[in-house]
């Protein structure tokens, strides 16, 4: 029986206790260590928490392209290839991305093609000796049945899209001939020059002002109505949150400690990490003049070994004893709300580190 998600469609990317190891010198560094979520189709999730979380560990994992020393160790991917339709998606093969060879023809049939990607920092993700043009020609031409000229036409027409001025003229240019903004809506039409099925946008927005924040947060809202693409908008703002996403996961070294729809997260969160990150942001409007409450200690070193839960060194709602001896289970309140945390269940278990 084909699994559905709460809007009643199949789930484009299915992803069960995903584990991405880093193996150096210094230690195992655990950036995924038993990631668990679907992506429903024709919509946009947003993966939120602080720097170091495993946010960028995810996409990079799903898109098997995690560098060395890293290596994805335990946990499926399923990426549900399928078509859209005028009812949804159907989806026509079930593919196990973990079983795939990162660079084999299979992997980079859909990198790309089903699969995009909006990188952090647009001046290190397109090469410099190349124009806009001949890079976003030439993904069109590795993924589609056309001609150079064909995939140049189409790359104008992209280019145009993302609202870039003279488009025909832009595509002769090189990166460092643009402004910041201008890299970004070019990422953006690279990312999106074979209608992907699934997007990751990498805190797509973190280096522009907020003018060119909000145009580009615009014009990817637009794109994807347009296209029908499914989402997966990775930052630490929770104000694009609030703007963007449907669906919402809290990242915490390395997991998802709570997930729920974009407005029960911000007005009922559970988890205490999410309840202090929400304290930690400004207001606007607010007429009080509270101090922001800014979240105690710092994120753990990523080689740190943390026995239980890996929030409670951190956590006002700590329980000795409790907290401190085994790792929270996932635990369902209803219509969607996922939280990890003994506040909620009892139910946990002790983790196996190494």
């Amino acid at each position: 029986m084909e699994a559905k998600t709460a809007n009643g469609q199949p789930p484009v990317l299915s992803i069960n206790n995903l584990k991405t190891y880093f193996f150096t010198d210094l230690g195992v560094s655990r950036a995924l260590n038993g990631v668990s979520f679907d992506v429903p189709y024709g919509r946009v999730m947003g993966l939120v928490g602080e720097s170091g979380c495993g946010k960028s560990v995810t996409s990079l994992s799903v898109m098997r392209l995690v560098p060395k020393p890293g290596r994805i160790v335990e946990g499926s991917i399923i990426f549900n290839r399928g078509e859209r339709t005028k009812d949804g998606y159907k989806v026509i093969e079930s593919v196990e991305m973990t079983e795939l060879e990162a660079n084999g023809p299979k992997a980079r049939s859909i990198r790309g093609a089903e699969m995009g990607m909006i990188f952090q920092e647009p001046m290190t993700s397109l090469n410099p000796s190349y124009t806009v043009g001949n890079q976003v020609a030439e993904t069109i031409i590795l993924h589609q049945d056309v001609n150079r000229r064909e995939a140049m036409d189409r790359a104008v027409d992209i280019v145009g899209r993302v609202g870039l001025p003279n488009p025909a003229d832009l595509v002769k240019r090189y990166p460092h001939e643009l402004s910041g903004g201008m890299r970004q809506r070019a990422m953006v039409a690279l990312a999106l020059s074979c209608r992907p099925a699934l997007l990751f946008a990498d805190e797509p927005t973190t280096a522009l002002d907020v003018t060119t924040e909000a145009q580009i947060l615009d014009l990817m809202r637009e794109l994807q109505g347009e296209m029908g693409m499914t989402i997966v908008f990775i930052t630490h703002n929770l104000g694009v949150v609030a703007q963007m996403c449907d669906t919402v996961g809290v990242m915490y070294l390395g997991r998802i400690v709570e997930m729920a729809d974009v407005e029960t997260l911000f007005y009922d969160p559970k988890h205490p990490y999410t309840a202090a990150l929400l304290r930690s942001i400004p207001h606007v409007g607010s007429t009080t003049k509270e101090r922001l409450a800014p979240i105690r200690g710092v994120v753990p070193d990523p080689y740190a070994t943390i026995n239980g839960c890996p929030f409670h060194p951190r956590c006002d709602s700590f329980m000795p004893g409790v907290c401190d001896a085994a790792v929270p289970a996932e635990t369902n309140i209803g219509d969607g709300h996922m939280v990890r945390c003994f506040l909620y269940s009892d139910k946990g278990e002790v983790e196996d580190n190494g």
